[in-house]
């Protein structure tokens, strides 16, 4: 294989050696099976391709400055995988055997682990789909769960920096009561327009407003929105967002900072009284906010006046990033170390 120049990985997608697979018959979970074929032996008329019976996780791999290699969280994502299975009928796959699949596909895969100086992690994608042929609306019986990996860079292409953002009101990410709290492909594909548009227009991610009142702030583009002000980390709750891991995290790490943490609705006109915001998730940890315009109303909410990271958001990114490579104490246990 050629030299990786991890310095200047992208976002995307790198073959590496080994992916694994489990699959569901007759009501149970068979044997972790170990693959290095890159595609998949499906059924036209699998259910995964016409009824959108998929899900994914998102979660990352850090090599140590002691050599190390530490998941973060993996329970978490476990957890939330098994809170989409119920949510569209899928079997739950039990956290020890997703646990068992995550260990194997990195220990499998560890020459593609980027080292400690490079700021690149290893990538690692889960994925859920229904594999039974039929051509009726119910559930599949046969299910595969596939997991590969692939290392990447940073998600923003400028790392820890300030990005703008644009709401878009024309389009909805989800319905209140739909598949938004649900990691679901199909919310992606019902973000793709807003967020060709956003693009087109300059801005690095699109902003949703809830989809029932077009009032208050969702979610952005593939990240949960948080806000400081007042020594307070404010995130929205509502019935259409996905609950981010890392959004979770900032909120412990907000807490034991000595800040008071807030989830409720936060109205759009209230981002005018934020002194930091950004945009959280796996891929990003945190995407420091410039300004949110909304160019239906005319209206600009300037967040970052110098155009730089706040300092809330600069300790709360160090911190996180430090518990992931190791460099700060793991106090809550979120961190696998893969022997």
């Amino acid at each position: 294989m050629k030299e990786i120049d991890w310095a200047n990985l992208s976002f995307g997608y790198m073959r590496t050696d080994y992916n694994v697979r489990i699959n569901y018959r007759n009501g149970a979970w068979g044997e972790l099976e170990v693959s290095s074929e890159e595609y998949l032996n499906i059924h036209m008329a699998a259910t995964c391709l016409h009824y959108g019976q998929e899900a994914f996780e998102g979660l990352k791999a850090f090599r140590g400055k002691d050599g190390k290699v530490r998941v973060f969280r993996l329970e978490e994502n476990a957890a939330r995988l098994q809170s989409t299975c119920r949510g569209i009928l899928m079997p739950e796959l039990p956290t020890e055997r997703f646990k068992e699949a995550v260990v194997k596909v990195v220990k499998l895969n560890e020459r593609f682990i980027p080292p400690y100086e490079t700021g690149a992690s290893l990538y690692i994608r889960p994925l859920l789909i229904g594999t039974s042929a039929q051509v009726g609306v119910h559930p599949s019986s046969e299910y595969t769960f596939i997991i590969f990996v692939t290392p990447v860079g940073p998600y923003f292409k400028g790392g820890f920096a300030t990005n703008p953002y644009v709401i878009i009101r024309e389009f909805d990410r989800a319905a209140p009561h739909g598949t938004g709290t649900y990691k679901v492909g199909g919310n992606y594909a019902a973000s793709l327009r807003a967020n060709k548009k956003a693009h087109d227009l300059g801005y690095s991610c699109e902003f949703y407003l809830d989809a029932k009142e077009k009032k208050y702030i969702d979610e952005c583009g593939a990240a949960n929105f948080f806000g400081i002000k007042d020594n307070t980390y404010v995130t929205p709750l509502s019935t259409s967002i996905l609950p981010s891991i890392t959004n979770k995290s900032l909120m412990q790490l907000a807490e034991d900072m000595g800040l008071k943490v807030e989830r409720r609705p936060v109205p759009e006109e209230e981002l005018a009284t934020f002194e930091e915001a950004g945009a959280c998730g796996t891929a990003a940890v945190i995407s420091p906010i410039e300004r949110i315009d909304d160019l239906e109303n005319g209206k600009s909410y300037v967040i970052s006046k110098d155009g730089k990271p706040g300092p809330i958001c600069t300790k709360l990114y160090n911190k996180l990033r430090g518990i992931q490579y190791g460099d700060e104490p793991d106090t809550y246990g979120w961190v696998t170390i893969v022997e």
